[in-house]
């Protein structure tokens, strides 16, 4: 009989060895694992093994199936064969490790591939492969349909075809851009459908296919055809009319593709075959419609248009009229047309109903006779053509004087002034200084010449212009240089701005000085010391220019402009202030400025004011001193300029004073710095 105690370790024992085997029974765990990639893509044909490996148990039951369907079946190490479903037997192969090959693979081996592994007592574990099978992407064709691409509503298609091959993926380019399907393009499974297509549609389409193991592209080119547009007809020389016995060419031409043939029709017969109609030595019975048809040879496509030569045999040019003076008091109308069989018949309906002529033709008549304005006709009658022509007498209209200011090659101001006034027959102009004639004659403008601009602004100067209707004087009073009106116009950076300006039209001007206040230019190499505080010339424009453009800005800064007007070194008056840049106070920098300057100019007095005193104080001691008889030698003393003075006010004055013993000592005379005076800037 067992005691108690034996009874205890018995039952330790057996728990220990219970646990022990528990435990070794949960760390032996059945366990399968891909031994190679997961997704395999292979060519069909190919061989090609799912490797896996398995721990845990030996000799586990392996089963592997296609999708959700199990195609192989075996006992690793058994010797009995592993059971293989009917319709794959050619195909599958269970390896010794249990993983699974493909014998010349098939394109329906496609498919996801499950192994599952179990073992009596260790469960089971299973793992997942894709297998793609490809056929290799060959002899891919690109084809239109239909065979010919028109322009216009009935679209055409491209479609591709191939010996064998998977496509996954397939894109569609057109001149190396690829087409997505839009309003234009449709992309279909196998083609691409273009869309109402137009000329710009011709050129180069491709189509690149792919799968994971190949990719083919290949291109068609495509001629969309078109045409022919409407014909654009052209004689050369082009006239309405042609004399006989001239030639010229009608040339026809239409853009289309194929280019269109032309062909050339006159009173329904077939004259020529060209796109240009060459006709040499025209007879008047060659005049009349001619018809050009256009035609597509590709699609028929047909368009035409006409064109009507007119050929005469007439007298040369058309009818001049033209009215002169007789003596600056009678007016002479005169009408012309030379050549022609017969001789053109002139009159004059308006002035004379029984004077006519041919060839040409001329009445006159006193100017006073209600001829100023009055348009008179010359009718030309010609048996092929009748014509006409006229002219409007008129006295001088009233104008304005324009002046135009050069320099020449002396370094002179060159102004000439200028007089027209409209008027038939053509006024005469007689120029006038003060009341003294300086020349007369049909030449409307008048120069002089000096070197100094003052001279100009003293003469009065005065032109008339004259004709046996009327007569128009105007004076011209010359300015010295000046501007009338200035803009600035800046451009939405603020990095540019245009100065524009006008000029008074009698103003005596040759050039104009652009000038800046503020920071430098971004284009400027200095830097900007003491230059933000007056205005310096940046640009020099000539006298003819009426804007000038200034570049590099900083549109974070404030800047201004004006314009001076010169007259060689004569300079105007400038222009309004324009400003540009940030706000409209004062910058941080100039308040400072502004604020240290204040104690610097109240020292600057104290110290001018001192200066002044001791200078006053020291003489006055001096001419108290006791003199001593002795030489009667000049003694000169000389104040010493206040070089303190500056900004413009003139030094202290250089006093002498001649002294002798004898003679008393006088006081320097009090400085009184003059009042400011306001200096314009000269050149």
């Amino acid at each position: 009989m067992t005691s108690p105690d034996e009874f205890g370790r018995f039952i330790s024992v057996f728990l220990a060895v219970s646990l022990s085997s528990t435990f070794q029974g949960a760390s032996s765990e059945l366990l399968v694992s891909p031994a190679g990639p997961t997704l395999v893509n292979v060519f069909s044909g190919s061989n090609v093994t799912l490797a896996v490996t398995f721990s845990g148990a030996s000799d586990p039951v392996v089963t592997w199936s296609m999708g959700d369907l199990p195609v192989v079946t075996w006992t690793i190490g058994s010797d009995i064969p592993p059971v293989v479903a009917q319709n794959t037997r050619e195909v599958l192969r269970i390896e010794s490790g249990g993983s699974l090959t493909f014998v010349n693979v098939p394109l329906n081996y496609s498919s996801r591939y499950t192994v599952e592994m179990t073992k009596s007592g260790l469960g089971k574990s299973s793992t997942t492969f894709t297998l793609n099978v490809f056929e290799n992407i060959q002899n891919v064709v690109l084809t239109l349909q239909p065979d010919l691409a028109k322009e216009g509503p009935d679209p055409f298609t491209l479609q591709y075809s191939m010996d064998q091959g998977t496509v996954e993926q397939k894109t569609w380019f057109f001149n190396d851009v690829e087409i997505n399907s839009n309003s234009h393009y449709s992309v279909q499974t196998e083609r691409l459908v273009v869309l109402q297509p137009n000329r710009s549609d011709t050129g180069r389409y491709t189509v690149t296919l792919r799968n994971p193991i190949s990719s083919v592209a290949t291109h068609i080119d495509v001629n969309v055809l078109y045409g022919p547009d409407e014909p654009v007809l052209e004689a050369s020389p082009a006239r309405p009319f042609y004399v006989s016995g001239a030639s010229l060419n009608v040339s026809c031409q239409a853009d289309g593709f194929p280019r269109p043939a032309a062909e050339w029709l006159f009173d329904g017969q077939t004259v020529s075959d060209s796109s240009v109609l060459n006709l040499t030595r025209v007879q008047t019975s060659q005049g009349g419609v001619y018809t050009c048809r256009l035609t597509n040879q590709l699609t028929n496509e047909q368009r035409q248009k006409s064109i009507t030569l007119n050929i005469y045999e007439r007298p040369s040019g058309s009818p001049t009229c033209s009215v002169q003076s007789v003596n600056d008091v009678d007016l002479q109308y005169s009408c012309g047309w030379s050549g022609g069989t017969p001789p053109a018949q002139l009159t004059f309906p308006a002035l004379s109903n029984s004077s006519s002529g041919a060839g040409n033709f001329s009445l006159t008549f006193n100017s006073s006779n209600n001829l100023d304005g009055k348009t008179v006709i010359c009718m030309a009658d010609h048996p092929i053509e009748q014509n006409r022509c006229n002219v409007t007498a008129s006295n001088p209209v009233r104008f304005l004087p324009t002046v135009r200011t050069t320099v020449d090659t002396e370094g002179k101001i060159v102004v000439t002034m200028q007089c027209v006034s409209e008027a038939v027959p053509q006024a005469v102009v007689s120029w006038f200084e003060g009341s003294e004639a300086l020349s007369s004659g049909t030449t409307p403008q008048f120069e002089i010449r000096d070197s100094n601009v003052t001279n100009f602004l003293l003469k009065n100067y005065s032109c008339t212009c004259r004709n046996p209707l009327g007569s128009q004087r105007r004076e011209i009073q010359l300015r010295g240089p000046s501007i009338s009106d200035s803009s600035l116009f800046k451009n939405p950076n603020g990095t540019i701005i245009t100065l524009t300006w006008e000029v008074p039209s009698t103003s005596i001007v040759t050039g104009f000085d652009i000038q800046l206040k503020g920071p430098d230019l971004l284009s400027e190499d200095t830097k900007n010391i003491g230059r933000s505080s007056v205005f310096r010339t940046i640009q020099v424009r000539p006298g003819s220019a009426r804007s000038a453009d200034v570049l590099y800005l900083d549109p974070k800064l404030k800047y201004l402009f004006r314009i001076i007007p010169k007259a060689l070194q004569e300079k105007g008056n400038p222009s309004e202030v324009h400003r540009t840049g940030p706000g409209g106070g004062l910058s941080g920098p100039a308040i400072a400025g502004i604020a240290a300057g204040i104690p610097c100019s109240l020292l600057f007095l104290l110290l001018l004011a001192g200066s002044v005193y001791l200078c006053f104080s020291w003489n006055k001691n001096r001419s108290r001193q006791t003199r001593y008889p002795g030489p009667r030698a000049t003694e000169k003393a000389t104040t010493t300029p206040n070089n303190l003075l500056t900004g413009g006010l003139r030094s202290l004055p250089d006093y002498t004073l001649h002294e002798t013993p004898s003679e008393k000592s006088m006081p320097v005379p009090t400085f009184h710095p003059p009042p400011p005076v306001r200096v314009a800037t000269r050149v």
